[in-house]
């Protein structure tokens, strides 16, 4: 076996499972609660041709956390390591709101009697079928995706970003 490929050896997520995989690469970033970071920030952002799919803010008195999906998570990383902001990434899951009456009620129904507990939702720009979706994240996407699986819920990959263009939906 080849040096670095042990089973301890780091391996980046979105190369293990690909495009398909039912997770978005969601920025958080760190800026100071000024006015003017968010507008810098969207500024770089959609200068670069990226489409902002969800977005997401946290302030405090001294910071602020914008949460941030766009259409391309590689070119994204990019600019934001290039612009030299604090940021992290993490995955969420993408899911499409079910065409029933209390479709958001219909997916923490099925992600809460599994036990598992969601620390925050934000919806995404994005629609197919004349459906909506949203962001979610949990303390354990790998339950969540199964049991969301098991309920038929329909999710949202960094693939469907990539080529969603809303002028056809």
């Amino acid at each position: 076996m080849s040096a670095g490929y042990g089973e301890d050896s780091p391996v980046d997520s979105m190369t293990s499972r690909g495009r398909d995989w039912p997770c978005l690469q969601q920025f958080v970033v760190f800026l100071e609660n000024k006015v003017g970071s968010l507008h810098e920030l969207l500024r770089k952002v959609e200068r670069d041709d990226l489409r902002i799919m969800a977005l997401s803010m946290v302030d405090s008195a001294d910071s602020a956390i914008a949460r941030l999906i766009t259409n391309s998570y590689e070119r994204t990383r990019e600019l934001l390591e290039l612009s030299g902001l604090p940021f992290c990434e993490c995955e969420v899951i993408g899911v499409m709101l079910p065409d029933v009456d209390q479709p958001h009620t219909s997916i923490c129904a099925s992600l809460m009697r599994a036990e598992l507990n969601v620390h925050y939702v934000y919806p995404l720009m994005y629609r197919r079928n004349r459906r909506g979706a949203v962001a979610i994240y949990v303390d354990n996407v790998d339950e969540a995706l199964r049991v969301l699986r098991e309920q038929q819920h329909e999710f949202v990959t960094e693939d469907d970003l990539l080529e969603y263009d809303d002028l056809f939906e």
